[in-house]
């Protein structure tokens, strides 16, 4: 019976050598960025205790938590405890068989990470990170169950300079990738919030923005119809929607809402995002006030953003926003901070549907040693190593075979560069190195072939 054909689980994916090498250059453009505005370098474990994510994401967040089953067996364990009958519900079952999760967001672990360090850390503390994160979350384009988010954030400030160079930064890597047509939608939590307050729904807020933050997937009807359902009157719910629908611009917004303090300083706050980052070289209108956008997650309290690509068919690329509480949750209030993260998936999506991956990115090799003969192998295999020494990502094709075929491995793997070694290279201790694009040879000292080998080094 023929064995069943392997899968992998709905929502991941296997990386090619060749998609990796794509994946890795956009690692690269972002984590330059990172380091060239003063961030640090962080990870944290993939699991945390469940009990540290739980509540930090909304109702509907913690419901995508992957969680993990404890070892052993809980069923025997809950009968030892003296309980007995039917088994209790999903909630109360919950802490019977996990206590750990994959880890949701990188946010949240490095708010937990700050609160068990705060004494080790300097203060206002920049930090990136480049890790996976996992979502129970339903597969379709462009949302993945497992991906990579790439984070950057600062805790121990106020200061809207940090909202202003996260600006920068994403205008950086767009440039450095060639995404142009970008916009960053800019909008703030505490201007959703006294819009809530206006509608009526005091004590709601969150569910007002859960709502509005909607209006991409379920249209302005359907929002509509989830602020009814908050309690206010469809007339209501409509003005409210009217009011913050297609381009609206943030001085006439003010206007609108002269009255409501906690809008025209949430507004303020966006205005001056926008002036702190044209002052420091950012292109004049590719920040767009937005006061639709919410973003789902609980713990934001300031500015929020995302970007999106106009020439694209993929969501938003890129989002963030200020949270100035998030480490008052494991015990250490009065850390502000703010942050963002790269989806790098979708960006790699948009990349490859725009072809602006360069056409040639390199290989894990530079250069392949062919032995032309088993006598030459010895040579060969010191040759290899001498380059490696001096710093040539080398390989040596390791079975006995025509040059044809390990000529054709070489072009496979796209190595730009042979070293053909046989009797003739032996007697003259010299190496034959072939340029596998252009045809060209030339028989060379190995001192002189290396140099000429680091002097094209291929960056994989």
């Amino acid at each position: 019976m023929a064995a069943d054909t392997p899968s992998i689980p709905k929502g991941t994916r296997d990386f090619s050598p060749e998609k990796m090498l794509r994946r890795n250059y956009l690692f690269q453009v972002i984590k330059e960025t990172f380091e060239k505005f003063g961030f640090q370098p962080l990870e944290t474990p993939a699991m945390e205790n469940l009990s540290v994510l739980t509540g930090k994401y909304g109702e509907e967040g913690d419901q995508l938590i992957f969680k993990i089953l404890n070892s052993g067996d809980f069923l025997s364990d809950y009968r030892k405890q003296g309980a007995s009958g039917t088994l209790p519900e999903s909630r109360q079952l919950l802490p019977l068989i996990s206590e750990k999760a994959l880890r949701y967001d990188l946010t949240v672990p490095f708010a937990r990470f700050v609160a068990m360090n705060k004494g080790a850390l300097a203060f206002p503390f920049r930090r990136y990170q480049i890790q996976p994160v996992w979502r129970a979350d339903r597969p379709q384009k462009g949302r993945y169950r497992e991906f990579v988010q790439c984070d950057a954030d600062v805790v121990g400030t106020p200061s809207l300079i940090c909202e202003a160079e996260m600006m920068l930064m994403i205008h950086e890597v767009m440039s450095r990738l060639g995404l142009s047509e970008y916009r960053i939608l800019l909008n703030h939590r505490a201007l959703l919030k006294g819009l809530a307050l206006t509608a009526g729904l005091e004590g709601q807020e969150m569910a007002f923005c859960t709502a509005i933050d909607k209006m991409d997937k379920i249209g302005e009807e359907g929002v509509v119809k989830e602020l009814e359902a908050l309690g206010i009157s469809q007339e209501n719910a409509k003005n409210h929607i009217q009011s913050i629908s297609g381009q609206v611009s943030l001085s006439a917004f003010k206007n609108r809402h002269s009255s409501v303090s906690e809008i025209q300083t949430s507004a303020d706050e966006v205005q001056e995002v926008i002036r702190l980052s044209e002052q420091m070289s950012m292109p004049a209108g590719k920040i767009e006030f937005s006061p639709t956008l919410a973003r789902g997650l609980t713990y934001y309290t300031g500015c929020i953003f995302e970007v999106k690509i106009s020439n694209a068919q993929m969501g938003s690329v890129c989002g963030g926003g200020r949270y100035d509480d998030l480490t008052g949750l494991f015990g250490v209030p009065g850390l502000p901070g703010v942050g963002f993260s790269f989806g790098v998936d979708r960006m790699y999506d948009v990349l490859e549907q725009l072809n602006l991956f360069p056409e040639f990115l390199g290989s894990s090799t530079s250069v392949l040693f062919c032995s032309l003969e088993p006598q030459s192998l010895p040579y060969a295999l010191k040759a290899v190593s001498e380059a490696r020494a001096q710093g040539v990502k080398a390989e040596i094709y390791p079975d006995e075979a025509r040059l044809k075929k390990q000529l054709t491995y070489a072009n496979q793997k796209k190595i730009p560069f042979a070293v053909l070694l046989g009797a003739t290279e032996v007697e003259s201790s010299t190496w034959t190195l072939k340029n596998l694009d252009s045809g060209e040879q030339w028989s060379l000292s190995p001192q002189d072939a290396i140099q000429h080998l680091n002097a094209h080094k291929i960056h994989g």
